[in-house]
């Protein structure tokens, strides 16, 4: 039985000041919350029903406590409109230092939107990419509706947020601006080390960041759409870069 306070608590995490001020957020998923426990998060507490829970024995095992709840309870600390069955509390993990020598990362200017976010997260988890790193003003990843459209990514993925542009502007490795006016994706060569560069949803990548890229590439369009989803083309980008 969880008390008003406790309520009240979880509830609160659904709000970027208090994820920061308490160093914790909120994962809502019936296949999410055992990937966090399996991929070594700091889950504190499970919430869940008791069929749940009868048919998660395994992945529990006494590794977390878990506190069963009435589906009623659950849709009072859920900030989706169609609650799951379970519902972890999680530490955020502290911030891991940026490598970027020998490696691939994927990094975000200003994307706005949560399940887009978790999208990106969950692509470059696909691809093998263990650092994301994102700008400032990028939505927050520990947003719940990011958290779930990451499907459990986010335990695997490394969030660094930093200035874009003074990162590009040491020229540490070579980085990938996509961008409408960059050279044809299909003409390089597969990558070892760099940085991809995704940009705002609506927007792209600013002028700046461009700029200081060392290489501007784009995927060549064969038909009449406009532009392509942030999360379809850094998908496209990864695919053709990396595999």
């Amino acid at each position: 039985m969880l008390s008003k306070a406790q309520i009240k608590y979880i509830q609160s995490l659904q709000h970027k000041k208090y994820r920061q001020k308490s160093g914790q957020f909120i994962a809502e998923g019936d296949k999410i919350v055992p990937e966090l426990i399996s991929g070594g998060m700091v889950v504190r507490e499970v919430y869940a029903t008791k069929e749940w829970i009868s048919g998660h024995e395994q992945v529990l095992s006494g590794r977390v406590p878990v506190i069963g709840v009435e589906a009623h309870v659950l849709k009072q600390l859920s900030a989706l409109t169609t609650p799951n069955q379970a519902l972890a509390l999680v530490d955020i993990p502290p911030a891991a230092p940026l490598v970027l020598k020998g490696r691939v990362s994927l990094a975000l200017e200003t994307i706005q939107d949560p399940g887009n976010m978790g999208t990106l997260i969950r692509i470059a988890d696909w691809f093998g990419i263990k650092q994301l790193i994102c700008t400032p003003d990028c939505v927050d990843v520990y947003n719940p509706k990011t958290i779930q459209a990451t499907m459990g990514s986010i335990a695997r993925v490394n969030i660094i947020e930093t200035d874009l542009l003074s990162l590009l502007q040491k020229e540490e490795v070579p980085s990938y601006a996509a961008t409408l006016q960059g050279t044809d994706i299909t003409t390089f060569s597969k990558l070892a080390e760099g940085i991809i560069l995704i940009g705002n949803e609506s927007k792209g990548l600013s002028d700046a960041v461009i700029a200081a890229s060392t290489h501007k590439l784009t995927i060549p369009r064969l038909g009449g759409a406009e532009s392509l989803n942030a999360g379809v083309a850094a998908g496209i980008i990864c695919g053709r870069l990396l595999i």
